[in-house]
């Protein structure tokens, strides 16, 4: 879809590109990391974000998979859900298939989350205080 066809379609490629700029940074993406997940080259994603280019529709429909948005949204049509998303998409997968789990298996799971997350906060905090001396 080249830019006049956006325009045609009513859709504006600045309000596209400012939109795709914030779903990739609310999900915690750098452009390079998100090219790489919808395998294209970063260059060609950053012409993206900055209006110069638009993508085709089958990578509008991996950016809004990866993005956890639909199509609509991605390009504005309509507002983006306040649904709370997990940004990584295989974690996000993941989580799906996890909540279909029966609730022991579930409170397990939550065990082994919550001990990699206390994990992570403490090394993070171990870290700041060896940094800060």
């Amino acid at each position: 879809m080249t830019a006049i066809e956006f325009l045609m379609t009513g859709l504006d490629m600045s309000a596209f590109s400012e939109r795709l700029r914030m779903l990739r940074e609310a999900r915690g993406l750098t452009q390079t990391r998100l090219a790489e997940m919808i395998d294209v080259l970063p260059r060609a994603y950053n012409r993206w974000e900055r209006g110069h280019i638009s993508p085709q529709l089958e990578t509008l429909a991996k950016l809004a998979d990866v993005l956890q948005v639909s199509l609509d949204e991605l390009v504005g049509r309509v507002d983006t859900s306040k649904e709370i998303k997990i940004r990584n998409p295989e974690l996000h997968e993941l989580w799906q298939q996890a909540d279909t789990l029966p609730d022991e298996a579930q409170r397990a799971l939550i065990m082994v989350i919550d001990s990699f997350v206390t994990k992570a906060n403490v090394e993070k905090a171990v870290f700041k205080s060896v940094k800060q001396r």
